[in-house]
């Protein structure tokens, strides 16, 4: 599937007039690729959803702490991710199948049978959860995690479209190369060692953007357009005093875990 780049035509232009403009507007900052002009389609139909999803781009900075501190279930960088589109009315979603099946016997004239007789059968699958879900858009983080879970995000996206539940989906992940170096350089500057930092670089399974691109030129959405929104290395910046963490200069680099999953 070929991608496209619908924010592209507003670079420059009034984002108070050309909602896209904000959007383009943070490819500095920022990786971007989409299937079946979802930046448009979002902008189009969902103007309110797609303002947020700017402001939370826009205001986002990358700290030290979320590429040098192991982050467990949920890195700290996708909790104040998720964080920041809850509050303004996000939710969790969850992603259900209903299989109701029907068999219609027919009467038989002959036997003096006059009725249709029914019998009926429904089966229930509990699917996949979504992040973020408002109005008639899914929004997904996928900061460190494995790779396949980008396959359940597509999956669930490309179900609620099929069932005209959304219009269109956004994942949010990060780049590889780029933020691999600069992970390398500030656990150096936290004081790890070559060796400690080549043994924690070793998975090569979790999501970034060239896993997720090659998900999206296969087609995996089907007809559900998608946006991806990497962070990059261009989002980091100084952090003088982060509110909440829990790395220091001070600390000895044994108690500074790098973030895994950079390595290829």
């Amino acid at each position: 599937m070929e991608l496209t780049d619908s924010w592209s035509r507003a670079c420059g232009a009034d984002p108070a007039t050309a909602p896209l403009a904000r959007l383009a507007a943070l490819e500095d900052r920022y990786e971007l690729r989409e299937t079946r002009n979802a930046a448009a389609v979002l902008a189009a139909t969902a103007p309110g959803e797609f303002a947020e999803l700017c402001a939370v781009l826009d205001a986002f900075v990358l700290h030290t702490a979320d590429l040098i501190e192991a982050g467990g279930n949920e890195s700290r960088l996708a909790h104040r991710l998720n964080d920041d589109f809850r509050v303004r009315g996000w939710r969790e979603g969850r992603v259900d199948t209903v299989v109701r099946s029907v068999l219609q016997v027919q009467p038989w004239a002959p036997a003096g049978e006059r009725d249709v007789v029914e019998r009926r059968n429904e089966v229930r699958n509990e699917g996949y959860k979504v992040d973020n879900v408002k109005g008639r858009v899914a929004l997904d983080v996928e900061w460190n995690a494995k790779d396949g879970n980008l396959d359940r995000d597509i999956g669930a996206y490309r179900s609620l479209y099929d069932a005209g539940l959304i219009d269109g989906a956004v994942l949010l992940t990060r780049t590889h190369d780029d933020m691999r170096e600069i992970a390398r350089r500030l656990s150096r500057d936290a004081g790890h060692t070559d060796e400690q930092i080549r043994s924690r670089f070793s998975t090569s399974t979790t999501t970034h953007l060239g896993k997720l691109e090659s998900r999206m030129t296969r087609g995996d959405a089907g007809g559900c357009p998608l946006l991806a929104v990497a962070v990059t290395a261009r989002c980091w910046g100084p952090d003088e005093a982060v509110p909440g963490s829990e790395v220091s200069a001070r600390q000895p680099a044994a108690e500074q875990p790098v973030l895994d999953g950079w390595s290829g």
